[in-house]
């Protein structure tokens, strides 16, 4: 793994990684999440009860929306709420990020309580789900610290089972590679989104052969490669959360 890319980090490496807890006053949990020039805001909000679909349950629900402002990329995008219809791209992310979220979340335990994730694209640079995925589950982690510090949820519950993180990986010019960015996501002849928990089970791979086929060897070795950079990421999410917020 000595190739080195147009950015010159090694195949293996991660763009720089960075959370920013408490970026917004208002919300019971929020995290500005950087993966190298993607940058996300994933703001959690609390709220006790529940859909009506689970009211009486005595479990909760955990969702995300996902959105991409419109001077995220190189050329203006109109606003989804502009146009009257949100894109199929949109409603695919949003719910990737919730299954992710809720693969590590006890929502027996959460109690009839909501938590809703909004994930905003500041500035798109690759890997805007993966990064979402992310920097939601910090986000999410101080909302349930707020909702135990408020009395919503019993202190001694155990409402987080695990941690979730994601990143992307691809095979660049025949090279597996770790962490896409656009130049790169572009060009892949294998693109995939790997989502995986802190103790290195596997949630979701979303893995697309773009014109060129990949075979068994190559996809083992994008999953590696996806393992080694989310348990860097999982490193860095705990890191963040054991600071304390100002």
């Amino acid at each position: 793994m000595a190739l080195s890319r147009a950015d010159g980090r090694a195949v293996d490496e991660l763009r720089p990684i960075s959370f920013s807890r408490g970026w917004l006053d208002a919300a019971e949990g929020s995290c500005l999440v950087e993966f190298g020039g993607t940058r996300v805001l994933c703001a959690a909000s609390f709220s006790p009860g529940v859909p009506r679909w689970k009211v009486g349950s005595g479990s909760g629900w955990v969702t995300a929306e996902y959105a991409m402002l419109p001077r995220a990329t190189s050329t203006r995008s109109a606003r989804e709420s502009v146009r009257g219809k949100i894109g199929g791209r949109t409603h695919e992310i949003s719910r990737l990020i919730g299954r992710s979220l809720r693969a590590v979340v006890s929502l027996d335990a959460l109690g009839e309580n909501s938590i809703t994730l909004d994930c905003d694209v500041l500035q798109a640079d690759g890997g805007t789900r993966t990064a979402a995925i992310t920097g939601a589950y910090v986000a999410l982690a101080d909302a349930i610290a707020w909702g135990k510090a408020n009395g919503h949820i019993r202190e001694q519950l155990r409402v987080l089972t695990d941690s979730v993180a994601a990143v992307s990986v691809g095979i660049v010019n025949g090279t597996p590679c770790l962490d896409l960015p656009y130049v790169e996501d572009v060009a892949a002849d294998t693109d995939m989104n790997v989502v995986v928990t802190g103790s290195g089970n596997f949630v979701e791979v979303q893995g697309t052969a773009e014109g060129v086929a990949f075979t068994r060897e190559e996809l083992n070795a994008l999953l590696d490669l996806a393992v080694v950079g989310t348990s860097e990421l999982t490193r860095l999410q705990q890191a963040a959360l054991a600071q304390e917020l100002s």
